[in-house]
């Protein structure tokens, strides 16, 4: 068997009229262009040569199975091969065999309509899945028929889950080494003569690619001849590979996905045809029937092609239902580009996809743009409904929060109203109960942010526009009554009365942007309740994406943190850390706050939450692009278009490593350049390649440890230790940044490490020879050579069961012996240089004392981040340990990202290559330099806040803890920060000049120039960085408790 194209090759589906790229037409009232091309196919229709033979080998095989009565099989063959308008493709690829069972199965569907008394239950479904291992010499793919209706989403029947199924067996997954192209036509017969419906028929097949390494053109960009599918190539027309070609460099330099619009000459058929990268988005093919079948559209042909490279290129035939009511398809076409944009974001958005009862799917009349704002306020409400009311509030007045069994309590009562008050379930119910008032929100939302046209005209007059007209807007106070007027129940009110939160408090979005990968919306953040968040942040970013959600908190116009991937084990897990994502944002960016008081930037954090399965790699993506949606201004018309800013004005967010994302700092900083970031890319993230991209990386040149150590020695300073002499305790192995530098830079007799790999611990002094090895090495503990034991010590592997310790326990699992083991030692100092937050909290702190009331720790130095709450620290503080938080102890990581920053901000592009990344393999003469600088600043910050603490702490004789002192220098430099840089000091020149002389390290000074630099480095971060130097040098100098004749003194010399 075999196709022949004869006479049947036409010119391409995208023919132009004189040349091989289509004509293209602005069209007024949309985002879109559009090409004007002939009306020919791009594909070669197949005609199967053996289809008459078969057709009598069907025949025969039928009628002698006796399903049919014989004087019926004639017309029933007949009917399958002629009348029903099935593509050659099918005939040529199904045996005899199976055409047999497939005719027979349409009789048999035809006769149970008939005992129903209705042509329309007449339903045809046939399938075929050949797997890899079913294939045996054929192709690996699928094939489905069945009953369809033009224009129509089925909620029953095949038709309602076919291409869902597709989505999720072929498309979504498909990937180079494993891709898979779909064709899918509508037959042209109807399924019998007393019933016009038609047959869909969709053909999937394994994909074929060239053996060789993809070929590129003269410009650097790939031929889409050298990674096409071998099936693709021998059926496309010259033409449609030219314009797919087009597609595919666009998509190659763009991170969204590509759409081109055609216009079919003497018809009103439209052509849309989108590109976007392999695993971009998830049930995309689907959707966009769904938005189609919405403006009274059908698909004649679709294409799915996939190509070796990464590129997915769907292409849509598109026709109006005839006598149609919708708006014209040379109106709505523009609307379904438009928001095919918000499908490829939200392609699973359960307020617009229909489907099966057990879909999670709501009837619906909302249009895309409507139902993806409904998503939005849905994602919204789940975060920020106020779910403590008046009784916390009461209670909260009742008790004493600086008690840690009260605050304990407190914080009980608040995770399990947030648990039950306001579920997903119930919020999303309440939104599908009141599509009039989600419409009237909506309008509310987008008469704010939809674009104009351009400056002063009135909004483009789109389909869009067109339905915002017909309702009447409502003022946020109307909106507020309507909702109290129709909504009798007070649980519901408050979700809807969220969607109004929302919208008032929205400053710009990507929401209208022609092309985006995920919807982000910079929000005010004066709606955060001061019960929940006392302390209100400066700015909030808000993203939402397919695969997962995520926020980006900052507590200052200039600030920096890291963005944290966080990842959940299960559904249960996933569920908690949806509804704790933003109170752990929140907390992050607060203690971020406090550690970041001695530079200019303040405290920030970023958090990712990807749903169950998704890529991390991808979210973090989608993430950093949507936020730079609304840090550069649009300027590409129809793809990047500019955004109705509320804020107005210029917004610098630094980026840093965190859990998860540490290897994705290089490709954020380049991906900000490809954007158009020319003045701040460099200094977009911290913790880039050193070599290419000219980061300090923390751990080689051991920043954070600089400043645990100050705090260590001062200890042993102040008390008269030798080191050598003093036990210790370490959370955080050899293999870690804060765990091997500790190990390298100390020299006492460290009695136990605990690591992620398992526990390791001598009574007698763990060897410091093997200890050095694993930590130059970066391995774990579980690579520890216990030759190096002595008869008391042993290493307890997370794998580990049933343990034998030279004391007699048996360890019954070594998971669980790790995640507790640090409660279980004693030594002189503990010093936690990793481990998950909140290791130590008020529920097992009392572990870390013995029955006679003494703790196991005469000092705690807080290595790790939120290693012990504030009530843990507390606690142990009372019964006499010397501790130190996390927020002093731990800063100097953001002192050197923070002049990471200056390097990026002050060095021109090339300036930068030059001096910070490596040569020939090996670090600058200006780089090591600028190293020993900042390691110089980290050790004389830290000592600096290390005397101020243990100052203070004697100056009021022991009456207020070290974690009160260290929490209220944070604040008070902070405070007098913020107060500087609204003030008229930093104008006085010579003042400024002094400072900044001071601040900035001598090696970028001296290269540079103090006046170059001024001219460089934006205002806002001049008066943050003058700012942040004055507050930090001034407290520590004079302590908390200094006066205003003390700060006089200390201007006068800011000059000098």
């Amino acid at each position: 068997m075999s196709f022949t194209n004869g006479d049947v090759r036409k010119s391409a589906l995208l023919t132009p009229h004189s040349s091989t790229t289509s004509s293209r037409v602005s069209t007024p009232g949309s985002d879109a262009s559009i090409h004007r091309v002939k009306n020919v196919p791009g594909y070669t229709t197949p005609v199967f040569e053996g289809k008459q033979a078969q057709r009598t080998k069907a025949y025969e095989t039928v009628a002698a199975k006796g399903f049919i009565p014989r004087e019926l099989v004639k017309n029933e063959v007949a009917w399958f091969y002629d009348n029903l308008g099935i593509d050659d493709t099918y005939f040529h690829n199904e045996s005899v065999e199976v055409i047999s069972d497939h005719i027979i199965a349409l009789y048999g569907a035809k006769v149970l309509a008939y005992t129903k008394h209705d042509p329309s239950k007449l339903v045809i479904q046939l399938e075929k899945i050949t797997t890899a291992d079913d294939a045996t010499g054929g192709v690996e793919g699928a094939f489905f028929i069945h009953t369809s209706r033009p224009g129509v989403s089925a909620t029953e029947g095949p038709g309602a889950t076919c291409e869902r199924r597709i989505d999720q067996l072929y498309l979504d997954h498909s990937n180079p080494a494993q891709a898979y192209r779909l064709e899918t036509y509508r037959s042209t017969g109807a399924i019998s003569a007393g019933n016009s419906q038609q047959l869909r028929c969709y053909f999937v097949s394994r994909c074929t690619f060239p053996a060789q390494a993809p070929k590129a053109t003269l410009a650097g960009r790939t031929d889409i001849r050298a990674v096409s599918d071998i099936n693709f190539l021998e059926k496309a027309t010259a033409n449609t590979l030219d314009i797919y070609q087009d597609v595919m460099w666009n998509v190659e330099t763009r991170h969204g996905p590509v759409i081109e619009l055609y216009e079919v000459e003497g018809t009103r058929e439209r052509r849309i045809v989108i590109g976007y990268k392999m695993g971009g988005t998830t049930h995309f093919f689907s959707a966009l029937s769904d938005l189609y079948h919405y403006y009274n559209l059908y698909s004649a042909r679709k294409y799915v092609e996939q190509f070796s490279n990464g590129i997915t290129i769907i292409s849509l035939y598109l026709n109006p239902l005839p006598n149609s009511t919708a708006p014209p398809i040379e109106n709505s076409i523009f609307q379904v580009v438009k928001e095919a944009s918000l499908l490829f974001c939200l392609p699973d958005n359960i307020f617009f996809r229909t489907g099966p009862a057990d879909s999670g799917a709501f009837d619906t009349s909302h249009a895309v743009q409507e139902a993806t704002y409904a998503y939005c306020g849905w994602i919204f409400a789940q975060h920020f409904c106020n779910r403590l009311g008046a009784a916390y509030i009461g209670l909260k007045n009742v008790l004493d929060e600086s008690n840690p069994d009260h605050a304990e309590v407190l914080n009980n009562i608040k995770r399990r109203f947030r648990e039950e008050t306001f579920t997903r379930e119930g919020i999303a119910n309440v939104i599908q109960a009141h599509p009039e008032l989600i419409r009237m929100l909506y309008v509310n939302f987008a008469m704010t942010h939809y674009p104009s046209a351009e400056e002063g005209s009135s909004i483009m007059p789109t389909l869009s526009y067109q339905r915002l007209r017909t309702e009447q807007p409502l003022t946020d106070e109307e909106l507020y009554a309507k909702i109290k007027r129709t909504v009798p129940n007070k649980h519901d009110a408050q979700v809807l009365e969220s969607f109004l939160v929302f919208n008032r408090h929205v400053l710009k979005t990507n929401f209208y942007q022609p092309t985006k990968v995920a919807l982000s919306f910079r929000l005010a953040p004066d709606f955060l309740p001061d019960v929940e968040y006392p302390k209100k942040p400066f700015g909030v970013f808000f993203v939402i994406g397919s695969e997962f959600r995520g926020f980006h908190i900052r507590f200052k116009d200039v600030a920096r943190g890291g963005i944290r991937i966080i990842l959940s084990k299960g559904k249960e897990t996933y569920s908690i850390n949806q509804r704790m994502l933003f109170d752990e944002n929140y907390a992050l960016a607060s203690t971020q706050s406090l550690k970041n008081k001695d530079i200019p930037e303040g405290g920030s954090k970023g958090t990712i939450l990807p749903s169950l399965g998704a890529s991390p790699r991808l979210c973090f993506e989608k993430y950093v692009d949507a936020i730079i949606d609304l840090l550069i201004p649009g300027t590409t018309p129809g793809i990047k278009n500019p955004i109705v800013d509320l804020y107005d004005k210029p917004e610098l967010l630094f980026f840093g490593p965190d859990e998860g994302t540490a290897d994705m700092m290089d490709w954020a900083a380049l991906h900000a350049r490809a954007r158009g970031a020319s003045s701040w890319w460099k200094s977009f993230t911290t913790g880039k390649s050193a070599s290419k991209l000219g980061g300090v990386p923390h751990d080689v040149y051991g920043m954070t440890s600089l400043s645990v150590r100050q705090y260590v020695l001062g200890i042993y300073k102040h008390l008269g230790l030798r080191e050598k002499d003093v036990t210790k305790l370490q959370t955080g192995g050899p293999d870690g940044d804060l765990g091997s530098n500790e190990i390298l830079l100390s020299s006492d007799k460290t009695i136990a490490v605990i690591d992620g790999s398992g526990v390791l611990a001598d009574p007698a002094g763990i060897d410091r020879e093997e200890l050095v090895r694993l930590a130059k090495l970066r391995k774990p503990v579980s690579h520890f050579d216990q030759t190096k034991l002595t008869k008391n010590g042993y290493l307890v592997r997370v794998e580990d069961q049933d343990v034998k310790l030279p004391s007699g326990e048996v360890v019954a699992d070594g998971t669980d012996f790790r995640n507790s083991a640090h409660l279980r030692f004693k030594a002189d100092i503990f010093v936690p240089c990793g481990g998950r937050p909140e290791a130590v909290n008020i529920s097992n702190v009392g572990a870390l004392v013995d029955h006679e009331g003494k703790p196991h720790f005469k000092y705690i130095v807080e290595g790790a981040n939120l290693f012990l709450t504030q009530q843990a620290r507390l606690f142990l503080e009372k019964r006499k340990v010397i501790l130190y938080k996390d927020s002093s102890a731990n800063k100097g990581g953001v002192t050197c990202s923070s002049l990471d920053v200056l390097a990026g901000l002050s060095l021109r592009d090339k300036e930068f290559f030059d001096l910070m990344t490596f040569q020939d393999g090996k670090p600058t003469e200006f780089y090591q330099s600028y190293v020993k600088d900042i390691q110089q600043k980290i050790t004389e910050n830290a000592a600096a806040e290390f005397q101020c603490i243990h100052k203070e702490h004697l100056r009021l004789k022991g009456s207020k803890p070290r974690t009160i002192i260290s929490d209220e220098l944070s604040s008070i430099i902070n405070d007098l920060q913020d107060e500087l840089e609204n003030s008229d000091l930093f104008d006085d020149v010579p003042s400024r000049r002094g400072v900044l002389t001071r601040a900035i390290p001598d090696t970028l000074r001296e290269k540079v120039g103090l006046d170059e630099l001024l001219q460089r480095l934006p205002e806002q971060y001049q008066r943050a960085l003058f700012s942040s130097w004055v507050a930090s040098h001034y407290v520590y100098r004079y302590g908390v408790a200094a006066s205003s004749v003390d700060f006089f003194h200390f201007v006068r010399d800011l000059a000098a």
